[in-house]
């Protein structure tokens, strides 16, 4: 197990379960996606949303992104 003693830079923590990176760029690449996926894993969150601001409709921007840890939640 890797340790880092550093801060992460993240954007927004819901619910203590839904990491949120927000963005305001004309392209979200492979690269930003990897930052949320990275964070994810890191807190152990199962679920991300990345939204980027750069666009007409904001609803449309948002992307969902799931781990393996969101096998692991309960259904309901």
């Amino acid at each position: 197990e890797l340790v880092f003693d550093t801060e992460l830079r993240l954007d927004l923590l819901v619910e203590d379960c839904v990491v949120v990176e927000l963005k305001a760029t004309e392209k979200v690449n492979s690269v930003h996606e990897a930052k949320l996926m990275s964070y994810m894993k890191m807190l152990v969150k199962p679920k991300g949303i990345m939204i980027n601001f750069f666009t007409e409709n904001i609803t449309k921007s948002a992307k969902h992104f799931v781990n393996e840890y969101f096998a692991a939640l309960p259904d309901e």
